[in-house]
């Protein structure tokens, strides 16, 4: 069963969105030509590519997950530019290989995903799959997990209460990766690396912090059972003491990783 089993309708609707300055950093760390193509590994329901359509024309999204690629063509299709190719495949990053000799990436985008990926064998890879003036941008925010207010910190152990002190990866553990991504990167042929911030406020209701919960590997809705209706009170309970108003304010970032071949 796979990690996000369940979580589909949920990850389309209250997974937030590719903020639009992290799209134009993006955009802008490759050449502008025609065709210019984009491939976008563990795309989910294909939030980045969402935001990127009108930035490349020749587009491969990849998730092994066959419920999230068919959420992203129902919901990405009839926004597709006329003249942009978009393909989404299920493969997994370690698996892929485009499918022409003279295709290759001008932008990798690996959003909220390296975690999940054989890091080093995914990048090694990546080298034979991108142009030589090309790049690969790993970056992500802070889930929920990452307990960074008072409210979040409540709803974490709210999670724990019910699901056990470690977080949970689907039917398994969630196994941390303690080196910086960009000392990742360096190893690899992507080894020029620069790093970007995006500072990003958010406004939660309980509604949505829920939604956002069931989207995700460590509270989707399966875990809990026959006590998801139990945990969901909980959490409305629990939140009910940082907020009369239902708006729980969230302080986020963006943090870009963009790597480079070395140039000769």
């Amino acid at each position: 069963m796979s990690a996000f089993a369940g979580t589909v309708e949920h990850y389309r609707k209250y997974r937030p969105g590719i903020p639009q300055e992290v799209a134009d950093i993006l955009a802008a760390a490759v050449p502008d030509r025609h065709p210019r193509r984009l491939l976008d590994i563990g795309t989910g329901t294909g939030l980045v590519v969402e935001a990127l359509l009108t930035q490349f024309d020749d587009i491969i999204a990849i998730d092994n997950d066959a419920d999230m690629l068919a959420s992203a063509e129902t919901a990405m299709r009839p926004m597709v530019p006329e003249g942009t190719r978009m393909v989404l495949q299920r493969f997994s990053a370690e698996e892929f290989t485009p499918p022409q000799d003279y295709w290759h990436a001008d932008l990798v985008t690996i959003c909220r995903a390296f975690h999940w990926l054989d890091q080093a064998a995914v990048l090694q890879r990546l080298s034979s799959q991108v142009a030589e003036d090309g790049a690969v941008a790993i970056f992500g925010d802070n889930s929920f997990w990452v307990a960074s207010s008072p409210w979040k910190t409540a709803v974490r152990s709210v999670i724990q209460d019910f699901l056990g002190e470690q977080r949970r990866a689907g039917a398994g553990v969630f196994n941390h990766h303690n080196r910086p991504y960009s000392e990742i990167m360096q190893e690899s042929a992507f080894n020029q690396v620069d790093e970007f911030r995006v500072p990003v406020h958010r406004v939660w209701s309980t509604e949505s912090i829920l939604g956002y919960l069931y989207s995700t590997s460590f509270a989707a809705p399966h875990l809990f059972g026959d006590r998801l209706a139990d945990f969901e009170a909980t959490v409305t309970r629990t939140l009910t003491e940082f907020s009369s108003a239902d708006t729980f304010d969230e302080e986020n970032e963006f943090l870009i990783r963009i790597g480079r071949r070395s140039q000769a």
